[in-house]
């Protein structure tokens, strides 16, 4: 109920806010406004139009910014404006070329930008605000020349150097005289629109100079008023007349009123005008791109005139001023009593909804109360059959348990059963080296399957809390130097630094002998595995006397693990990225579980291609332990025989060397490519393979890529997952690649799910086999598809008949091979055609042009072109009576006798004879 008495606050609020806020129409707008320089007084005019101009749209805000003649601070101001959103920029530049950039990326950014005053020297803005200058100067030229009567001379004090008004002011005025040569400009000086910088400038030319001077024109009012000071205090006032620019009412009509100027060019300041165009442009009306103000000059004759019409003009402004107050009190009264007026009818209307409301939640809340007794009853209900499901769940559960417990207890029986007959086999001297290497694969894969065994049978009793520690106190040095030394012979065959590396000469520590043994060999076999021949690998064993622990270290310098890895190592049923040894997630899972039983800790440190580090961390003394956990300290504290060979046996199988095979063998004639990272199945398919066939092995995706190209096997058996790209990617790759797109390629997989076999048949596959594989099958594969690709060659080796199936032989193939005979057609009447040519024109290197001609048509390639050449002699030499050396030379022959000699030596007869014949 709470909620929609929130609703209804929130939306009479609205309401209130809408209507106090209906009456004012315009948007908020925010225009912002860089001055070159605010102190003179043109410039405050300008200010103040603007300000008046704003007062008729209260809500938009001008953002004023006074750069004081420095360019590179109009700059920085005018990007803090667009910093505080500005949605028009007014701009006054303070030089043309410095501001043209900034000025150019306000525009095109979309911000309208009018240019008052100066312009800039480019096009992109949206307005122009300002008087014409040229006329300016043109006509105070004219005005100066009829003063003088076309004869005397003129200083003239310019505004800064480079600004637009000063640079088109100077050309009027020197255009309006060139037409009175007479007129000479004896000085040209920069007041920079300053009084006193024209005051000096004036004061350091040589008396001489003023004193022959008729007329002083100065760009601006002020220039001109510190111009007459100057001559006033050097006593040269009884002959030069001064004109200004600008004709403000407080200070170039006083001036021209007091007789201290002789005339002065009236100067819009445009702020008014300004404004009036930007309000045009952010509501969206029509407006002038180029608004140029009006200009008059102002002398004794008019001066009064315009003095009165300004006094005018102030006194309307006060008026306006003074209307505007009283409305926007009225305003506010209107307001308020708006507001005083829409609260109590608001309030009226939350009275009688409340009212409302509640009349009728007092009725909802009793049809909730009713549906929430039923609901409660119903989930009463569930819960009492969720806690039999429960019970029944978790009975089931204990029955699976028992049943994986008891199944995998029944397993150690019959894998014992096959490693011991296995054993006593390889015993016998006199097995040959096949067999004996199939009996130690078996053995080895036996022992695998005993050590998951009985590590699952370990995780069961740890699940169930019924692996009792049975702690004894041993010395722990010997314990640790046992295990190594069943080791130390597969290290030296690897030749691996392996070493203990401690000061402590004996460590008593309270241990459990047959737990903390698979924990060590766990490790240990993890780190010969990833260990390379030629690499070390430390045990370290210290003892902390500040922490009262026993530190072991195992470390290495393997292949290291990934950051990923290293963060989910001891996860049960994690598996790392390395596809050669991925095996159960048991392992670590487990060591932790038992150092764990301990009270010990054991942690992971390891960086990728840098190795891997191990630390086990054991309490000393026995504190720690309770009663039930420690027995005897005189228990056996040798290694047990079955953890030692499940855990060394394996190691020692991976590094026996394959059979050698008979010293002499018969040359094979096709090569097959085998993909496998897993080296026992990679051997095992070399076995089965080898008599017949070239084999070449590689264990990953790059090393295969570059077998295949550098050797272009006839065959490629690929297993699916293997390290880098799998095995459906290569093969879209070589299926891809005109070098290797002709090769049947059989992909081997554990993944038996009809969407695999898809995707590969997809990629281009050319058969898909699952394992486990029927090896006879396997190699019935192999010799049926390169029997079929030898049956392809054949058929391209005569000539390609029309009517060519093209299921027989993939798209990028018959590309290929229709590419290849077509440039061969085209050039046979061409002597100088040769390799080179077919090579530049396929985009082929000589190598793989070779090697593909002689996968697909099993043939040389000079051999073909010659090949071609005679059959078109032979056609020709049936349908066409001219002479044989013509012949010749149609099918590329240099000469009739070479030609007679090569055809002869091919069919048995010569041309003539044939066509005879």
């Amino acid at each position: 109920m709470r909620k929609y008495y929130f609703i209804l606050i929130v939306t009479t609020i609205g309401f209130l806010t809408g209507c106090t806020r209906g009456g004012n129409k315009d948007n908020q707008f925010r225009i912002g406004f860089s001055q070159c320089v605010g102190s003179d007084q043109w410039r405050k005019s300008m200010l103040l139009g603007m300000q008046r101009e704003l007062s008729f749209s209260p809500n938009t805000t001008l953002l004023y910014k006074d750069a004081d003649n420095s360019s590179e601070v109009q700059i920085a101001q005018i990007n803090e404006l667009l910093k505080e959103g500005i949605d028009l920029l007014i701009v006054s530049p303070n030089e043309a070329a410095p501001l043209t950039p900034i000025i150019e990326q306000v525009y095109t950014r979309g911000i309208p930008v009018i240019v008052i005053d100066r312009k800039t020297s480019s096009p992109l803005y949206t307005a122009y605000i300002g008087s014409d200058n040229y006329e300016i100067g043109k006509r105070v030229g004219q005005y100066t020349a009829n003063m003088l009567h076309g004869k005397g001379n003129v200083i003239e004090v310019t505004g800064l150097a480079g600004s637009s008004p000063a640079i088109e002011r100077e050309k009027g005025f020197y255009e309006a005289l060139k037409g009175y040569p007479e007129i000479k400009i004896i000085a040209h000086l920069h007041g920079n629109w300053l009084k006193d910088k024209a005051y000096r400038e004036l004061n350091n030319l040589p008396k001489e100079v003023r004193a022959s001077a008729d007329v002083v024109f100065a760009h601006n009012d002020m220039m001109a008023l510190g111009s007459y000071e100057c001559f006033k205090a050097a006593g040269q006032l009884s002959r030069a007349h001064f004109i200004g620019v600008d004709a403000l009412p407080a200070t170039g009509l006083q001036f021209v009123s007091d007789r201290i100027l002789s005339a002065s060019a009236l100067y819009g300041t445009g702020g008014q005008e300004a404004i009036q165009t930007a309000m045009a442009i952010l509501r969206h009306e029509d407006f002038k791109k180029e608004n140029i103000l009006k200009t008059v000059l102002i002398d004794s004759t008019n001066v009064d005139l315009m003095k009165l019409q300004n006094e005018k003009v102030n006194s309307q402004q006060a008026d306006i001023v003074r209307q505007q107050k009283m409305i926007d009190t009225q305003r506010r009264i209107y307001q308020n009593q708006s507001v005083t007026l829409l609260i109590i009818l608001a309030s009226l209307i939350i009275a009688v909804i409340l009212a409302a409301v509640t009349f009728y939640y007092l009725r909802e809340n009793k049809k909730i109360a009713k549906r929430l007794r039923q609901k409660n009853e119903e989930i009463i209900r569930q819960q009492q059959q969720l806690i039999e499901m429960s019970d029944k769940a978790e009975a089931a559960h204990d029955a699976k348990l028992k049943f994986f417990t008891n199944i995998s207890h029944e397993f150690r029986t019959p894998l014992t059963l096959i490693l011991a007959p296995l054993e006593d086999l390889l015993n016998n001297p006199k097995l040959n080296f096949v067999t004996r290497n199939h009996l130690n694969l078996i053995r080895k894969n036996v022992i695998r399957l005993l050590r998951l065994v009985n590590q699952l049978m370990d995780f069961r009793k740890i699940e169930l809390d019924k692996l009792q520690l049975k702690a004894s106190e041993n010395d722990f040095i010997a314990f640790v130097t046992d295990i190594m030394d069943a080791f130390k012979d597969l290290a030296a065959k690897r030749n691996i630094d392996f070493r203990l590396l401690t000061k402590e000469k004996q460590l008593l520590l309270w241990f459990d002998v047959n737990m903390l043994d698979k924990v060590i060999f766990n490790l240990l076999s993890n780190a010969f595995k990833f260990t390379s021949d030629g690499g070390y690998i430390h045990l370290h064993i210290a003892q902390q006397n500040n922490s009262n622990h026993v530190l072991l270290r195992i470390e290495d310098n393997g292949v290291g693990m990934s950051k990923d890895t290293v963060d989910h190592a001891f996860e049960l049923f994690y598996q790392g990225e390395y596809e050669n040894y991925k095996g159960s997630g048991l392992g670590l899972a487990l060591s932790k579980e038992l150092i764990v039983l301990h009270r010990g800790t054991i942690q992971l440190s390891s960086e990728k291609w840098k190795g891997s580090s191990f630390e086990i961390r054991l309490p000393l003394g026995n504190t720690h332990l309770e009663p039930q956990e420690m027995v005897s300290t005189d228990a056996n504290t040798q290694v047990p025989y079955n953890d030692e060979k499940i855990y060394t046996e394996e190691l020692r199988l991976e590094s026996m060397p394959l059979p050698e095979l008979a010293s002499v063998e018969q040359a094979k004639e096709h090569t097959i490519l085998i993909v496998e990272d897993h080296a026992d199945l990679r051997n095992f398919i070399t076995a089965k393979l080898s008599p017949a066939y070239e084999i070449i092995e590689a264990d990953n995706s790059q090393t295969a890529l570059q077998q295949a190209f550098d050797t272009i096997p006839d065959l490629i058996i690929c297993d699916v997952v293997i390290p880098g790209k799998d095995g459906i990617a290569l093969t879209n790759i070589l299926k891809s690649d005109i070098r290797t797109s002709h090769i049947p390629v059989i992909l081997l997989t554990a993944k038996t799910g009809v969407e695999e076999q898809i995707e590969g048949m997809k990629k281009k596959a050319d058969c898909y086999i699952t394992k486990p594989f029927n090896v006879q099958y396997l190699e019935e594969t192999v010799s049926s598809l390169i029997a079929n690709r030898s049956m392809l060659k054949e058929h391209y080796t005569g000539e390609l008949p029309a009517n060519l199936k093209t299921q027989v032989i993939s798209k990028d193939d018959k590309k290929f091979t229709t590419g290849f005979t077509a440039l061969v057609e085209a050039n046979l009447s061409n002597e100088h055609f040769d390799v080179e040519e077919i090579c530049r024109s396929m985009g082929i290197s000589r190598v793989q042009l070779y090697r593909k001609v002689k996968a697909l048509l099993d043939v040389n390639v000079n051999e073909y072109i010659l090949q071609k050449r005679l059959q078109k002699a032979k056609y020709l030499l049936k349908q066409e009576t001219g002479p044989i050396g013509e012949v010749a030379y149609k099918v590329g022959f240099s000469s009739p006798a070479y030609f007679s000699t090569v055809f002869k030596s091919r069919f048995g007869i010569t041309p003539k004879e044939f066509r005879e014949r």
